[in-house]
């Protein structure tokens, strides 16, 4: 199969994935429409907004562990098809509850793409590639973000919330549909020049758990900002739904730039772990001054909101990169499927926790928000750069990349 052909995977892989973020990471631009269908609290609204999350928290590293034994092809295809009858079963849901359990049920199953697809970008794409082909794959999340917040509320106001459940169904079975028909097992002989194995699995290697937690905690502002922006501008501060949505767009468009940056920029300085760590920085200062603005003039405080915005969408990928590289191609499933496990730890607790506090004061709740980076950052001061990195960094001028891959 030519060389040429990781380009399709990538593409396939992002697109698979994009169909998922567009529930996963868009859901909040219907949460205007979900408060007044189903009579919710912001309490409440939050606990729906986490419910995804929560579905994929048991199922993330058993999606990995299986992408790891039979490739990533069956696994995302099975998962996003799943996924896309959940969602057409909650298209017909009234009552709150019947609509969480779906929306975990989704969540669970969807699951797949998460970390199957990073595990073929894994095998594909050699180390001087890696960063930027990890983070063109993480643009799967602010792409479907993206596409979410300029559609579903428009959707609901054409259709309802029915209308936009079934246009999420639709956009999951296209996805399982371009990976049971792209995605395929990358050539055994770029596997054998991937980065080398760790002696221990990653469920028993503690950098890799502290890599997974201390990137988990950006997710505090990260979640603040992309999964409350709408809400925050649309009942604190007065925009109507699709103001606010298109606000969480533009967050969206620019994090796809953000995360393909990220890569480029880490792949030519040789490190994954120093731009996380600067991103973490610059992405709690922003969390920070949104909290001390959210009484300022609209004209001051959606500039920092979308900064800070775009600074929490574009470290992911750096971090799915240095954990697989830490692991190695073989367990490169497990390794990210763990990854994500910690990840959707966060995920599921914050839009609850989140919710909680803003509902007495959005202030407290971003400022909160923004320590979360901060810890982040000085767990990840104890993580090392992955050994693919150091041996690039130390030998200047020459290609990491396998032949087959350049």
């Amino acid at each position: 199969m030519s060389d040429r052909y990781r380009w399709v995977v990538l593409a396939a892989g992002t697109l698979a994935q994009a169909s998922f973020s567009a529930l996963s990471v868009g859901l909040p631009a219907l949460a205007p429409a979900l408060r007044s269908h189903y009579g919710l609290s912001l309490g409440e609204t939050g606990i729906v907004l986490g419910a995804v999350g929560i579905g994929m928290l048991p199922t993330l590293l058993p999606w990995g562990l299986l992408a790891d034994r039979t490739g990533e092809r069956v696994v995302i295809a099975v998962g996003l098809a799943g996924a896309a009858a959940a969602l057409a079963a909650t298209a017909a849901t009234h009552r709150m509850w019947s609509l969480v359990a779906l929306l975990a049920l989704a969540g669970a199953l969807g699951a797949s793409v998460n970390a199957a697809s990073g595990r073929a970008v894994m095998g594909w794409f050699g180390e001087d590639e890696r960063g930027l082909a990890l983070g063109i794959r993480q643009t799967a999340i602010p792409i479907g973000g993206a596409a979410a917040a300029a559609s579903l509320p428009w959707l609901a106001t054409s259709g309802g919330t029915r209308l936009a459940f079934l246009a999420l169904a639709g956009g999951c079975l296209a996805g399982a549909a371009l990976a049971l028909a792209f995605m395929r097992d990358a050539p055994r002989r770029e596997l054998a020049h991937a980065a080398p194995e760790r002696a221990r699995p990653p469920l028993r290697d503690a950098t890799m758990w502290l890599l997974g937690g201390g990137s988990a905690l950006f997710l505090t502002a990260q979640i603040a900002i992309t999964g409350f922006a709408v809400l925050f501008l649309h009942e604190h501060r007065g925009l109507s739904t699709h103001s606010a949505a298109a606000v969480l767009a533009g967050i969206n468009v620019l994090g796809i730039g953000a995360r393909i940056g990220s890569g480029r920029w880490s792949d030519r300085i040789h490190a994954r772990m120093r731009p996380i760590r600067e991103i973490g920085i610059a992405l709690a200062i922003g969390t920070a001054l949104t909290a001390a603005l959210v009484d300022a003039p609209l004209a001051l405080l959606i500039p920092v909101l979308v900064v800070s915005g775009v600074l929490g969408l574009s470290w992911n990928g750096l971090s799915f990169t240095a954990a697989a590289e830490t692991a190695g191609t073989a367990r490169s499933g497990a390794a990210l499927g763990l990854q994500q496990t910690l990840l959707g730890v966060l995920v599921a607790g914050v839009p609850p926790a989140f919710a909680a506090v803003a509902a007495s004061s959005w202030r407290v709740a971003f400022a909160l928000a923004a320590v979360g980076p901060l810890l982040g950052v000085v767990a990840l001061l104890r993580v090392p750069e992955p050994a693919t990195s150091r041996r690039s960094a130390r030998t200047p001028g020459t290609s990491a990349t396998p032949p087959a891959a350049r």
